[in-house]
């Protein structure tokens, strides 16, 4: 086995406050995706591996949707924007996924790149307790809730990419 590409992440603070310590944790789990899909190109970023259907591009893509709606849609109220206002969300629950397949790879990263900086200048953090504009599920969620589902999002997804990137070319490591 191989160790992965230069690992330049950065480590969340150890005695920040709220805000940075999960800040800095969500961006550590950013950091990571990024390292795993790093050097890669586009067949490799749509390549599955069975049993499951899961691609690192699909991963990109659904991580950057993930970004946008929770942030953008959610916490701020704002309408989806391309590509998701118009993606046949009823015919495909997991377009994003699916999508990916026909992207290539620096479309991918792009997207993503895009939608964590608009996560990261949006978002309202100087009140966590800040609620969302939009219910969701009936009750308007915290900035909190926001910035730990992306965290768990980000954390599940890291667990993914670490597999299939091994499973692709043998690269191991955080």
């Amino acid at each position: 086995m191989t160790r992965a590409v230069d690992d330049a992440r950065t480590d969340p603070p150890v005695a920040g406050g709220e805000a940075a310590t999960v800040v800095g944790f969500l961006d550590f789990l950013r950091e990571t995706v990024a390292l795993k899909t790093a050097g890669l190109d586009s067949d490799q970023l749509r390549r599955a591996h069975p049993p499951s259907a899961m691609t690192l591009g699909g991963m990109l893509k659904h991580l950057a949707f993930v970004e946008h709606y929770w942030v953008g849609q959610v916490l701020l109220g704002r309408p989806p924007s391309p590509p998701w206002d118009t993606a046949p969300w009823d015919d495909d629950p997991d377009w994003e996924w699916h999508s990916a397949a026909d992207d290539d790879a620096a479309a991918l990263r792009s997207l993503w790149r895009s939608a964590v900086e608009r996560s990261r200048a949006d978002l309202p953090l100087d009140d966590l307790s800040r609620l969302s504009a939009v219910e969701r599920h009936g009750e308007r969620v915290s900035v909190r809730y926001v910035l730990v589902h992306l965290v768990e999002e980000y954390g599940r997804h890291a667990g993914h990419a670490d597999l299939l990137r091994e499973a692709l070319d043998g690269s191991t490591g955080e």
